[in-house]
This record gives structure tokens, C-alpha cells and sequence, in this order.
């Protein structure tokens, strides 16, 4: 039998929480979906995007978010912003560049000198118009560009020069061009949806992969890989995409918010990520994992013969002006 107190209580609990309104729910939910684990930025800083939108559209729009493959693999998702079943996505520009091939530089190997060039880029004349091109041939629309970080390649034996690539079979991305560095240096790469990576590391289907220390932080991939390679052979980064169904539907003060809420959820995940990248270094080698500096040098040499060569989706304009970019 509970005691007067408890019930006493339980009451008055019931009389607090009646006088409480419930949480006003966003008249539309948009679906953000993505390749990502929960415990990542692009995440979490994807999840407060909710309350932010809520509040810049006074509940007319809300978000939810739909982490780590669940409503798809990449290519699934991207194809899901013209059909609807997906509103807003995260994903690699070599992904988005399967629709429209221009938008795919700022993806590929050593593109760029450092974060510094990347980072002037994403806000230069050049990056808007690649993006208004994707828009002009798919219909969905490019809010924002979120830095990944720096990839490099995880291994079971040190890779610090080109040689040592030779012949090991690396899982890249399912996109044509995350070959190109592999290929470069006589790799041989191997698609596998991100979901499965880590067993085929753990299987041994695959030797190697590459990613920044973020997501082989979050992924785990130093549980079954003995070495990091400080490749940095790509600066890469996530376009932040809203679907033209979803687009279409909404009224242009509306769309003006959700531009603004995901170019602010892009820094927030873009200065967690530089951070994280700044420490794990370190964190790894307290795991017990080997971290080796590599001279990027012979990398760089290896890959910049493919720039402008048949793998390439963009012109040699474009590819001037990138490089011009100070």
C-alpha cells in the first residue's frame, strides 16, 4: 500500500505538470537523414537544428533527424530528395556530384593546399556557382557545406610512402572519384557502404580505408586497424542538400530560415570537427595505435597527374580558378 506521502506527492506532481503546456509540436516535420553515427557533430549539431527552425518559423517547421544509414545508404538518400521520402541530407560532393560532375572538385584528392584554401573556397564566387549549377540540374538546393576533416588512410602495417600502397585493396566510398587516389598510388580500391565497413576491415575483405580521425574515432576503425597514416590526401567536406519536393513547398520566409538554421548548424559542426582533430592524434596513440606523420609530398606528386585527366568531371577553367583561390 503506498504511504500518504507518496500519494501526497504523486498528486501534486500531477497539478504541477497540469499547469505546464505541452511542447508545441512543428506543423511539419522534415526529414534529415545520413550516413553518421549519434554520437558525431554532424549529428547533434543536426538534432538542435530542430528547435532552432521551430523558433525561426514559429513551429511551422520542425526537424528529425534519422542518423547512420537508417532510412538509406548514401546513393539512397540522395536519390530520396527528388522523390520526397527524404527532405535534407548530409553527403560527400563526390555523391552529389553523380548528378551534377562540377560539383565534385571540391571533393577530390588534394584539391586543395589546406584548410585555409577549403575554407576560402566554400565562400568564394566559385563554390556558389558549382552549387547553382547542382540546383539547375537536380531541382535540390545546396544550403551549406560542413568541413569533415582532413581523410587519411588506417592500415595494418605503416604507409608513408606511395610503394606502400601498392597493390593493398582499400575500401573508398561507393562514388567514382574517392578511386582516384587509390588508383594514384597503385592501390586498389573497393566500394562498401559505410555501414559495413568496419567488418570488412574486421573480416579482412579489405586491407586498408581512409577517413578523418573524427569518424574513425566514431566508427571504431582503430579497433581493427593497427595504424594511422597521416595521408591528409583529402579536405574534405559534407553538402548539407534540402530536396526540391521540400524546397518547392515552402514560402520564401520560410526558406530564408532554414538556410540560416543549417549555415549555423554547418559551424557548429564544422568547430567541433577542428577541434576533435586537433586532440585525437594523441588519443589514438594512448589506445596504443600507431600514428605516423607521412611527407604528403610524393602523394601529392602521384595524384595531381589525375587532376585534369579522363577521371575528371570538371574543365580545366574551373579547375584554374580553384587553384587561383588565395
Amino acid at each position: 500500500m503506498k504511504s500518504t506521502k507518496t500519494i501526497a506527492f504523486a498528486t501534486s506532481a500531477v497539478a504541477v505538470l497540469g499547469l505546464v503546456p505541452a511542447m508545441a509540436a512543428a506543423e511539419t516535420k522534415l526529414k534529415w537523414a545520413h550516413v553518421y553515427e549519434t554520437s558525431e557533430p554532424y549529428h547533434t549539431c543536426a538534432v538542435a537544428a530542430n528547435d532552432l527552425l521551430m523558433t525561426a518559423t514559429d513551429s511551422r517547421y520542425g526537424i528529425e533527424v534519422f542518423p547512420a544509414s537508417s532510412l538509406g545508404k548514401e546513393v539512397d538518400i540522395n536519390e530520396g530528395l527528388g522523390f520526397g521520402t527524404v527532405d535534407i541530407i548530409y553527403t560527400g560532393q563526390l555523391f552529389a556530384g553523380r548528378s551534377f560532375g562540377p560539383i565534385s572538385i571540391g571533393g577530390a584528392p588534394f584539391m586543395f593546399r589546406d584548410y585555409d584554401h577549403w575554407d576560402k573556397y566554400r565562400n568564394s564566387d566559385l563554390f556558389k556557382e558549382l552549387a547553382q549549377g547542382y540546383t539547375d540540374a537536380t531541382s535540390n538546393h545546396i544550403a551549406a557545406l560542413t568541413y569533415y576533416g582532413g581523410r587519411h588512410v588506417t592500415s595494418n602495417k605503416p604507409v608513408l610512402t606511395p610503394a606502400d600502397m601498392k597493390g593493398m585493396k582499400i575500401r573508398v566510398p561507393n562514388a567514382p572519384l574517392y578511386m582516384m587516389f587509390p588508383e594514384a598510388v597503385g592501390a586498389n580500391p573497393a566500394p562498401i557502404a559505410f555501414a559495413e565497413v568496419y567488418l570488412a576491415l574486421q573480416q579482412g575483405t579489405v586491407d586498408a580505408q581512409e577517413n578523418p580521425l573524427p569518424t574513425i574515432q566514431a566508427k571504431k576503425f582503430y579497433e581493427v586497424q593497427t595504424n594511422i597514416n597521416l595521408t591528409g590526401h583529402i579536405t574534405d567536406a559534407l553538402l548539407t542538400i534540402v530536396g526540391g519536393p521540400a524546397w518547392d513547398k515552402m514560402d520564401e520566409a520560410d526558406r530564408g530560415a532554414l538556410s540560416g538554421v543549417l549555415t549555423e548548424t554547418a559551424v557548429c559542426a564544422t568547430d567541433a570537427i577542428i577541434k576533435a582533430e586537433n586532440e585525437l592524434a594523441e588519443w589514438f596513440r594512448g589506445e596504443g595505435v600507431q600514428v605516423n606523420e607521412v611527407d604528403r609530398g610524393p602523394f601529392i606528386e602521384a595524384v595531381k597527374a589525375l587532376h585534369n585527366g579522363p577521371s575528371a568531371t570538371w574543365d580545366q577553367a574551373t579547375y584554374d580558378r580553384l587553384q587561383a583561390i588565395k
